[in-house]
C-alpha cells in the first residue's frame, strides 16, 4: 500500500509538499539564525550562542533531509530501491511537526 502510494502520482505530490515543508523549515531557521545573531552581538550571552549552535545544526539536518527528499524531483530514478524510497514519508511527517515547532519559535522570537 505504502509502495504504491509513493510511487504514483499522490507519491510526487507528497514529494513536492514535502520538500516545500523542508524549505520552509530552511528559511525559518535562517531568519531564526539571523535573529539570534543580531541579539548575541548586543548581548553576547552563553544561551544565545546556544540557540546559534541549536538552530545551525537544526538548519544543517535541514538541508540534508531535504534534498534527499527531493531527489526523485532533481533526478528522476527508475529503479526502485527500499532505502530510497520508504523513508520519505517518515522524513516528510518529521520535517512537518519540525515547522510547527520553527513556527512557534519564531513567533515567540519575534515578539
Amino acid at each position: 500500500m505504502v509502495d504504491k502510494m509513493l510511487t504514483g502520482e499522490i507519491g510526487l505530490s507528497l514529494i513536492v509538499v514535502a520538500a516545500l515543508v523542508g524549505i520552509a523549515n530552511i528559511i525559518l531557521l535562517l531568519f531564526l539564525i539571523k535573529t539570534y545573531w543580531k541579539t548575541y552581538k548586543q548581548v553576547k550571552s552563553g544561551f544565545t550562542i546556544g540557540l546559534l549552535y541549536f538552530s545551525s545544526f537544526l538548519l544543517l539536518q535541514n538541508i540534508v533531509s531535504t534534498i534527499f527528499i527531493a531527489i526523485p524531483l532533481i533526478i528522476p530514478l527508475e529503479v526502485r530501491i527500499s532505502e530510497l524510497h520508504g523513508p520519505r514519508l517518515p522524513l516528510f511527517l518529521i520535517n512537518l511537526v519540525q515547522l510547527v515547532a520553527l513556527s512557534i519559535l519564531f513567533k515567540i522570537t519575534r515578539e
